[in-house]
């Protein structure tokens, strides 16, 4: 066990204490306050405060940070170690304050501050700190962790770690479940008007003799036995249309057995409406809605467009009765919004606490890469494939975004399906 000094303890240092070295490293770790016992301790021991204690300890001087109970803006300056960025700099001792450090990037501190919100009313990802000193794409917090670890082992060299592996987590929205089917001779109607050159088609699928353009879920189900993957699929249900929401309506039959099929194989989750963002009392008829189609309960979500701000989203997840959610990440630009690749408990900063609410990072969304990259399927391939092997090496878990419009036969999407099968095969191999 890894005996950790502090002069006193606090919330804070405990939850990010708790996080590196349990979550990440499958070890135990304890704070201790009494310098007597920290000296007299047979096994591996990490200082955290102001000055050495013991002649044989990793020592990490402290800053403030997680000793207070406010939230005020921060003074950070960046600089280089072993290639990669760093700060809260320290004058002896470890490097840099690692554990305030990634404290500030887990907790996403910096979106309790005053910022800019995007058009989506969103955190905007070129406010982070992450965005501005280029270091979106690498899950810093995971680096950091390894190379806390070997400084430790260098001291210690019988301290034991045990890291779970590599793991990958492909989950999917489905906000637009069918292309022309089910939606009624109204919209379909409408959208010739607007779109005339897909009248044929249109009604090639509407009689039969074609298959949807965004019916992908056959073909997925075959991925994911083949490859034995255990995906994640996220349901919009909202009761009723909007310029965000336009999937299926709940009442029809077709999303009944859509939902049905899904749950009665994989974890399915709700994707709240956009509608839900404004009507706070719709989030909990919608995920009694999704419960009934899928005849069991649903502690999983994912917000549409990635709409969510921090605190107050994540406090009514938790009052609706959710435990894990899956929207960390940015709507706008693919990275590691949490600087991380592995899943952690939501802290409440407002209430200095950590929560129940499991938070589960994705760093890659398709959608990105194609409305706002504007990227080639070749080029995409290229950027997820960053993603898979930063994540291996950092024993991480991979969560990626893909809609059903992406991966069926709509030639506005051509080449996307076979990027996507490209890229299982690419993570079967890697496992």
């Amino acid at each position: 066990m890894l005996l950790i000094y502090a002069h006193i303890t606090s919330a804070r240092l405990q939850y990010i204490t708790q996080f590196i070295f349990s979550s990440l490293h499958g070890t135990n770790c304890r704070i201790t306050i009494d310098s007597e016992e920290f000296k007299n301790h047979d096994g591996a021991k990490l200082n955290y405060s102001d000055a050495p204690v013991a002649g044989k300890e990793l020592w990490i001087k402290n800053v403030a940070l997680l000793f207070e109970d406010t939230i005020h803006p921060q003074s950070i300056n960046c600089f280089e170690l072993n290639g990669n960025k760093a700060f809260f700099k320290t004058e002896a001792g470890y490097p840099f304050d690692i554990f305030a450090a990634a404290f500030y990037l887990l907790s996403r501190y910096e979106e309790y501050l005053p910022h800019t919100k995007d058009s989506y009313g969103r955190y905007a990802h070129e406010n982070s700190f992450a965005f501005k000193e280029g270091f979106l794409q690498l899950p810093l917090i995971n680096i950091w962790s390894q190379q806390l670890v070997l400084a430790i082992k260098k001291i210690f060299p019988s301290y034991k770690v045990k890291e779970d592996g590599f793991s990958f987590v492909p989950t999917y929205d489905i906000d637009t479940a069918y292309s022309y089917l089910y939606k009624g001779f109204w919209r379909n109607a409408g959208r010739v008007l607007r779109l005339p050159h897909t009248f044929f088609e249109r009604i090639a699928v509407l009689t039969g003799r074609k298959k949807d353009h965004f019916d992908c879920y056959d073909w997925l189900r075959q991925l994911h036995s083949k490859y034995q993957l255990d995906p994640v699929f996220f349901f919009l249900v909202a009761e009723k249309n909007g310029p965000y929401d336009k999937n299926i309506l709940p009442h029809k039959d077709a999303m009944w057995r859509l939902v049905k099929k899904h749950a009665s194989k994989y974890t399915i989750g709700l994707h709240p409406s956009w509608q839900s963002g404004d009507k706070r009392h719709l989030l909990a008829a919608e995920k009694k809605q999704l419960e009934a189609m899928a005849e069991k309960g649903v502690t999983h979500t994912r917000q549409h467009y990635i709409r969510f701000n921090i605190p107050d989203d994540y406090v009514r997840l938790i009052d609706g009765g959710f435990t894990d959610d899956y929207s960390m990440g940015y709507g706008s630009i693919n990275g590691f919004r949490a600087s991380v690749a592995t899943p952690f408990n939501w802290f409440n900063l407002l209430e200095n606490k950590s929560t129940s609410l499991l938070i589960h990072p994705f760093c890659y969304m398709e959608a990105n890469s194609y409305y706002e990259q504007q990227i080639t399927p070749a080029e995409a391939l290229t950027e997820m494939t960053h993603y898979l092997e930063i994540c291996k090496k950092v024993n991480g878990t991979l969560c990626t975004i893909w809609h059903n419009n992406f991966l069926g036969t709509d030639p506005v999407f051509k080449g996307w399906k076979e990027v996507y099968e490209e890229f299982l095969r690419m993570v079967c191999l890697s496992q």
